[in-house]
């Protein structure tokens, strides 16, 4: 399988949660399907068939987390510098409105429009890819294109 790039904080965050699932959570269900299980009739036990499909949810995330932990390509922003490439804290101010804008160019895994995470994968990514300070971006997106100024580019 192919690797895919991930900066140390994203890891870090699937690794915590994938924590949070073998040591908090998988613990859990076990004893509420056990507490289920004395109740009796097990086919009509509700309280038994919830926790069993919670489990198949926790099982199924904790092996997707395991895989993704495994194809992680790590890439430390704070080590690069220059043109924006992966890892790069972009400052953008539209050209239409004058707003400004900052998002951090991060891996599919970890992106997070709302929280200024921009998947790398992304048409606003991609038209920023290879570009620096000053530099205009047309942005060709489903809602129309867009014209942003590169007003700085940081790696942190």
């Amino acid at each position: 399988m192919e690797k895919f790039p991930m900066t140390p904080r994203g890891l870090s965050a699937l690794q915590t949660e994938l924590k949070q699932l073998k040591s908090v959570e998988r613990p859990a269900i076990i004893r509420a399907i056990a507490e289920a299980r004395e109740h009796g009739d097990l086919s009509e036990n509700a309280e038994y068939h919830s926790a069993r499909e919670k489990q198949s949810f926790i099982e199924g995330r904790v092996k997707e987390l395991e895989g993704l932990i495994s194809l992680a390509e790590v890439i430390d922003p704070a080590k690069m510098s220059g043109s924006i490439k992966f890892g790069a804290t972009v400052t953008l101010i539209d050209e239409e409105t004058e707003q400004e804008k900052v998002y951090q160019i991060v891996g599919e895994q970890e992106a997070d429009i709302e929280n200024g995470l921009l998947n790398i994968k992304s048409p606003l990514a991609r038209a920023l890819i290879g570009k620096e300070d000053g530099d205009s971006v047309e942005v060709r997106t489903p809602g129309g294109t867009r014209d942003y100024e590169v007003a700085k580019v940081e790696y942190k």
